[in-house]
């Protein structure tokens, strides 16, 4: 069956995939993740307001990024996004953004939606005895955040931001769609100058499974220790 595949062809490229496309998917999910879990938390407060406003609007937005397909969200970004620029900075021509921030925008907004809902739980989770402790301090409602509640959530919810951010590492694959070079994006331009897709495309989807698995295995031994502590 593998007599007449050309696996040479991943030796000679696997400087160019990792160095190049492995990089920029790394890179590009670090910036994401932590973009996301920021303006994810914050979505997650207003979600908890007591303002009524405040809560609508961040749930609309939670609602209408669940439920959008993250290619068209990208599309959306990629297209709209120098003009958006235009009418904010009120330039004559749209605003040259380039493809790179057009994705890292896209993925930091769109995975808040999904951070937000994990920092909520995690939030709601904290004992209400600590905050009303808090407050008796003296506390402002800020300064309970801050201090008291956001970071427990925070070690709470570790495993599932980290699983989340797992997740959005794999959809990061999907800034083919704008000719970015990410590493499945290497992979295809191998392929496609090399006339070998079967093993280009086996092994990108090899080096995503481990690189998943074993992330995800991390996760589980460091869901273990907090659990103990």
């Amino acid at each position: 069956m593998f007599s007449n595949f050309d696996f040479e062809v991943i030796s000679r490229t696997w400087p160019y995939l990792f160095k190049e496309g492995m990089t920029f998917t790394l890179m590009l999910t670090g910036l994401s993740a932590v973009s996301g879990i920021v303006l994810g938390t914050l979505i997650a407060l207003m979600r908890l307001s007591r303002f009524t406003v405040m809560q609508k609007v961040a749930a609309g937005y939670v609602n209408l990024i669940r439920s959008l397909p993250l290619v068209l969200v990208i599309f959306w970004f990629y297209f709209l996004l120098p003009y958006i620029g235009q009418w904010i900075t009120g330039s004559a021509r749209p605003m040259a953004v380039g493809a790179f921030m057009s994705a890292l925008v896209t993925f930091s907004l769109f995975e808040a939606a999904y951070f937000s809902e994990i920092m909520r739980a995690g939030i709601q989770a904290v004992p209400k005895g600590q905050t009303g402790a808090a407050q008796a301090l003296g506390m402002k409602y800020h300064q309970v955040m801050l201090y008291v509640v956001l970071p427990q959530a925070f070690r709470s919810m570790t495993p599932l931001l980290l699983t989340q951010a797992i997740v959005l590492f794999q959809d990061t694959s999907l800034v083919y769609v704008l000719s970015i070079t990410d590493f499945l994006g290497a992979a295809s331009k191998i392929a496609q100058r090399d006339g070998r897709l079967v093993e280009m495309y086996l092994f990108a989807a090899l080096v995503y499974f481990v690189i998943s698995l074993a992330a995800s295995l991390l996760v589980k031994q460091l869901q273990k220790r907090i659990a103990v502590a």
